[in-house]
């Protein structure tokens, strides 16, 4: 079942966000995870959440996803993480593909 890490991201230095994304482009590759979202347009409907810029992986699974973060090659990017952003992240479990789909 896939999984799903979303971040609110608010980037703080522009030089080293530039190396934090494409460090964790890089990892998330290798891991067999993909962007669904990468900080498009918001259009906020309900309640007061004000995101910044939203991001959503696709992992194949919980396992996979869980991996990738704790990968030594997701680490690289995580060592410019704190100059680059700050962000809330959740990891989410998928539902089943329905039958026939």
């Amino acid at each position: 079942m896939a999984a799903y890490f979303i971040s609110d991201v608010s980037p703080k230095d522009s030089d080293a966000f530039d190396t934090y994304r494409n460090r964790a482009a890089a990892s998330i590759a290798r891991y067999g995870g993909h962007y669904l979202v990468r900080a498009g347009a918001i259009e906020p409907i309900e309640g007061d959440w004000k995101p910044r810029a939203i991001v959503i992986v696709a992992f194949p699974s919980l396992e996979q996803a869980r991996a990738w973060y704790r990968s030594p090659e997701y680490a690289q990017a995580l060592e410019v993480r704190d100059r680059a952003l700050s962000r809330k992240l959740i990891l989410v479990e998928g539902v089943a593909e329905p039958e026939g789909a």
